[in-house]
């Protein structure tokens, strides 16, 4: 197939490029390199350096390499925190540029979509694992973006036919299990990554939000999704709505849950050094314990996690942070 990655260049979206690469498809990656890097491309990819607000850019980019089959949209701000405070921003690039996206997939007849959202569409969670039946009540406006997302595509499948797999991931983590991508991820906000970091010295210490949580340790206990498995998660994605000619809505999780302490004692373990943190008090709105159920995945797509082990995904994110 001949694939339009948009956010190609990003943290996920490099991992997402390299397994579609991998399958045998033709790729191009369109990224404005906000926060995606040069170093993450691949020479077999054609690269389009375009922004989704350029709806003609957007345009161009769908027509080139002879048109093409699919889209795989990556491109939205990720910030749970900033979203609260800067709303607009968020509305803009997330669900004003998806729309262009969806406009310009109709102008140039793609058919097929798959949308990287997020487990933040769920809210507090009312029951564990959360499953799709889960209500959907997002405490982000972040998390409310990818749900509005999520509507926008729903209405685009009944009315234009375009078929979508909405990817609802958990927290993803880890680096290529084949050490093909080094790009280190920019500004994350995401445990492990911060854990690298405070690992390597860039930052002094680490900070733990809360010790006082009803879980074993005191600490938050969320499900860690290694990013390989996330990329695989892509390709079956893909291929189910191809081939069924059917929209779906699945969880990407590793049905495990790990807390801070846990996490950050497995990465002292793993890099051998002391990481030292501060432990602070709770941040607002953080559940004590996430974990997700992903059986829809494996029922329809035939997807598990292979790499989501705590031990994995410290370990190959060492690998690329020990080297700067």
């Amino acid at each position: 197939m001949n694939i339009l990655i948009i956010g190609g260049a990003g943290y996920i979206g490099s991992h997402v490029t390299s397994e579609f690469l991998d399958n045998g498809n033709k790729c191009t990656v369109f990224d404005n390199l906000s926060s995606g890097l040069r170093e993450n491309l691949f020479p077999e990819a054609k690269f389009i350096h375009g922004d989704i607000h350029d709806y003609q850019a957007l345009l161009e980019a769908m027509k080139s390499n002879g048109g093409h089959d699919a889209i795989i949209h990556l491109a939205a701000f990720k910030a749970a925190g900033e979203s609260m405070l800067i709303p607009q921003k968020y509305s803009r690039n997330n669900i004003a540029g998806t729309i262009n996206i969806l406009n310009a997939a109709c102008e140039t007849g793609i058919k097929n979509i798959v949308f990287s959202s997020s487990a933040a569409v769920y809210g507090e969670p009312q029951y564990l694992p959360i499953d799709e039946k889960h209500p959907t009540q997002p405490e982000n406006f972040y998390g409310f973006t990818k749900l509005e997302i999520e509507r926008f595509l729903d209405w685009y499948d009944k009315l234009k036919n375009i078929r979508y797999a909405s990817l609802r991931y958990f927290n993803a983590a880890g680096y290529d299990v084949k050490g093909k991508i080094k790009g280190l991820e920019q500004n994350p906000a995401n445990l492990i990554p911060i854990i690298m970091e405070t690992a390597c010295g860039i930052r002094k210490e680490m900070q733990i939000f809360g010790d006082d949580y009803d879980t074993p340790d005191g600490t938050c206990i969320r499900d860690y999704i290694h990013v390989s498995d996330l990329s695989s998660g892509h390709a079956m994605a893909l291929d189910y709505i191809t081939k069924k000619d059917k929209s779906i809505i699945v969880n990407l999780g590793s049905e495990t849950g790990s807390s801070v302490k846990e996490v950050l004692d497995i990465a002292r373990k793993e890099t051998g050094k002391p990481i030292p943190c501060n432990i602070t008090s709770r941040r607002p709105g953080d559940p004590a314990k996430l974990t997700a159920s992903a059986s829809l995945a494996f029922e329809l797509l035939g997807w598990k996690a292979k790499h989501s082990d705590m031990e994995t995904l410290i370990k190959t994110s060492w690998n690329v942070y020990s080297k700067i």
